[in-house]
């Protein structure tokens, strides 16, 4: 994860991402072809934004390949179980991630400007299925 994009250009060492990785309250789902980890998802289920997507990590040899796409869906029926809203941020200069979540059905709903490094911009993004309301009576 610390030796490529987009933490590279956020500057996230690789004992920052490991630490975020052990988060308590943090669920961490994995990937794997065969034997080889092919990527990760990392969740928040709790606070404000519950159904948080914290990150999305494919390895640079299996991207373009629909692991990323699969590891959000996993993700989102996971968070739709106990929320109607699936939430992340997407990094302004990342904007391969970006158009895939565009075509996966996120919305824009706010720019945290220089919010991690100077220069560049988080982008909060949104998919929901229904208003809080509604999903907290459709049981």
């Amino acid at each position: 994860m610390s030796t490529s994009e987009p933490w590279l250009t956020l500057q996230r060492s690789y004992e920052e991402s490991a630490k975020i990785l052990q988060e308590a309250g943090k669920e961490v789902y994995v990937a794997y072809h065969e034997s080889e980890l092919v990527g990760f998802i990392l969740l928040s289920m709790q606070g404000a934004f519950r159904g948080y997507i914290q990150t999305v990590c494919v390895m640079q040899a299996w991207r373009k390949q629909g692991v990323g796409r699969k590891l959000i869906a996993f993700a989102e029926a996971r968070i739709f179980r106990e929320s109607p809203n699936v939430f992340m941020c997407v990094s302004s200069f990342n904007q391969q991630a970006q158009r895939l979540y565009e075509r996966l059905g996120y919305e824009t709903i706010g720019v945290l400007r220089n919010y991690i490094v100077s220069g560049h911009d988080e982008v909060l993004l949104r998919k929901t299925i229904a208003p809080w309301s509604e999903f907290c009576n459709a049981d």
